[in-house]
């Protein structure tokens, strides 16, 4: 069944979901209805493997700017400290949920990334730019700490603790140029290219056997929570040890020889 949404667009494209952020009149962003849409749908994705990658972006000329500080303003006087907790947390569960959930998110990003755009995009498994795109952690500009919504996890370990330092303590804008050069972003692409380089990204993703995939995922996000060598090989040599049992890897490997065999006649 699929759900109704009113600040999301999802397109289905066989097992890919190109999930778009449809609030272009306010830069996509981020009210309560959409935190709680985003949310639903990628906790739902944990149970619907149906769905193999997500392509992530935003409607219009701006990936996400943010948190709707209008929204926000609006009800400031409504909230009380219990009240601002509950909704800081429906936010930062959503940058977890994106984070657990089994595959691969590919983020476009265009125009403006801002706060918790930023933070999608950091939550995000491969990033595509576009060559206008800037993007910052807003937060201490508006009066917060640099430190929100998992950006003081991913962004240190991204792109070093000096940059992000640098980012969250001044609000700077990231350029595309210098994500790219830092690691943060795999390409720079035009505009008007840059869904046909997401489709050929999604294409060699989708070669991969669907468990490979997601244990792949899983391994990386692991991986970037230990501090020790021997604990991301503990968890590679079971999930390697796993796939090796299965019928998949040895098809594969089954058919790699019968081409290598072929080749050498």
């Amino acid at each position: 069944m699929t759900l109704a949404y009113t600040t999301l667009s999802i397109d289905r494209r066989g097992a890919v979901d190109w999930l778009t952020l449809n609030r272009p009149e306010s830069l996509n962003a981020m009210n309560p209805v959409m935190v709680a849409e985003l949310s639903g749908y990628f906790r739902g994705l944990e149970e619907d493997r149906s769905v193999r990658v997500v392509v992530l972006r935003g409607s219009g000329r701006a990936f996400c700017a943010g948190l709707d500080l209008k929204d926000m303003g609006s009800r400031l006087d409504t909230l009380d400290a219990a009240g601002v907790y509950t909704e800081q947390r429906r936010l930062s569960r959503l940058i977890i949920s994106m984070r657990r959930c089994p595959q691969p998110i590919v983020c476009l990003l265009q125009g403006s990334a801002s706060g918790g755009g930023f933070a999608m995009a950091l939550a995000s498994d491969i990033r595509l730019a576009t060559p206008d795109c800037r993007m910052n952690a807003s937060f201490i500009q508006v009066g917060l700490t640099g430190c929100d919504v998992g950006v003081s996890y991913h962004l240190p370990r991204m792109v070093g603790a000096s940059v992000a330092a640098e980012l969250m303590m001044t609000g700077r804008f990231l350029t595309a140029a210098r994500a790219h050069a830092l690691g943060f972003v795999s390409e720079i692409v035009a505009d008007d290219a840059i869904v046909a380089a997401a489709e050929a990204l999604v294409e060699d993703l989708l070669k991969a056997a669907p468990l490979a995939l997601e244990l792949t995922k899983q391994g990386l996000v692991v991986a970037q929570g230990v501090d020790r060598l021997e604990a991301a090989v503990d968890i590679e040599d079971r999930q390697q040890a796993m796939l090796a049992n299965g019928a998949e890897f040895r098809g594969r490997v089954k058919a790699f020889l019968a081409r290598l065999a072929a080749k050498s006649k």
